[in-house]
């Protein structure tokens, strides 16, 4: 798979995308997220995992006791899980894989305080631009033992549990759900290529995980219409689960989204506004069925 070196290109904000035709009167493009990112990088400890079969695995952590939450509580544990190439930003993928805005004092106060795991995959970039070494089922063990290790390490503390990703990282919250069916109570695929087979989605819906499956209708690279329509009645029908589909993905302004390093990828790239908590800046929710964005949905299925 080849994708833009995000480390040496600029974004070009004033790209004019092919879906711009389809905009109707009052729509807008927007290029910039409204929060501020970068900022949270220093809240998160770095951690590696030792691991023959994929090669040692890098990974933060945010603990909301060492940053000031009672530790007399359980908090939920929510782990994020990175796209391709993303892993190449080393701390920067905590923002690219939508987990940095979770650390800030008021998302943590939303949630009512969490524990953050950002993995990172052992990716590579090659010379023609292809990424070797995204997630893969090899990958899924040596995860999986990382956070049960984390939550050992805190198990006095520990709440519910959560896995979210985007894109690559969408794909491999699916097959974490098909591998560990029950493990987690929460979980949120994302602007995903894949989708499991009809049985293991009866599994993972009688397994009590609640989802939010998300997807915009014009992504650029894993196209609704290949990738959820076929599935989407089966979607629909998968107790616990929100599905979301927008028409449009959004910023925090009010525009549509728009990514583009070399290619376009502002229809793709769900987790910006997933960061945004799902919520425009007038404080209007995306979904109605999610009035306090994901942080309410989190805090929610924790308190249950």
């Amino acid at each position: 798979m080849a994708l833009p070196d995000f480390k040496k290109l600029e974004q070009d904000k004033t790209a004019v995308p092919q879906w711009a035709k389809f905009l109707k009167d009052g729509e807008f493009i927007s290029y910039s997220n409204t929060y501020k990112s970068k900022i949270y990088f220093d809240l998160f400890d770095r951690y590696i995992y030792p691991c023959q079969q994929t090669g040692d695995i890098r990974y933060y952590v945010y603990d909301p006791i060492k940053h000031g939450a009672d530790p007399e509580k359980k908090y939920p544990v929510l782990m994020w899980l990175h796209g391709a190439s993303n892993s190449l930003m080393e701390e920067g993928c905590i923002m690219c894989c939508g987990a940095e805005q979770y650390a800030s004092p008021k998302y943590q106060q939303a949630m009512g305080g969490a524990y953050l795991i950002v993995p990172l995959a052992n990716e590579q970039r090659l010379e023609d631009g292809t990424i070797i070494g995204a997630w893969a089922k090899e990958h899924s063990a040596p995860i999986k033992a990382i956070y049960d290790k984390v939550c050992e390490e805190h198990r006095e503390n520990i709440g519910k549990k959560f896995v979210m990703g985007a894109s690559s990282g969408g794909y491999f919250t699916w097959q974490l759900l098909e591998d560990y069916c029950g493990y987690f109570d929460g979980a949120i695929p994302i602007s995903s290529g894949y989708i499991p087979a009809d049985d293991a989605l009866d599994m993972i819906s009688e397994s009590g995980t609640h989802l939010i499956i998300a997807h915009g209708k014009h992504d650029e690279m894993a196209l609704f219409d290949k990738c959820v329509a076929p599935r989407i009645n089966k979607l629909t029908s998968m107790k616990n689960s929100i599905c979301f589909f927008p028409e449009w993905v959004y910023n925090g302004d009010g525009g549509i989204s728009s990514v583009f390093y070399g290619l376009e990828m502002g229809q793709h790239c769900m987790i910006n506004w997933i960061q945004h908590d799902l919520m425009f800046d007038n404080g209007t929710p995306a979904d109605e069925r999610l009035p306090d964005g994901i942080t309410g949905w989190i805090k929610q299925i924790s308190t249950k």
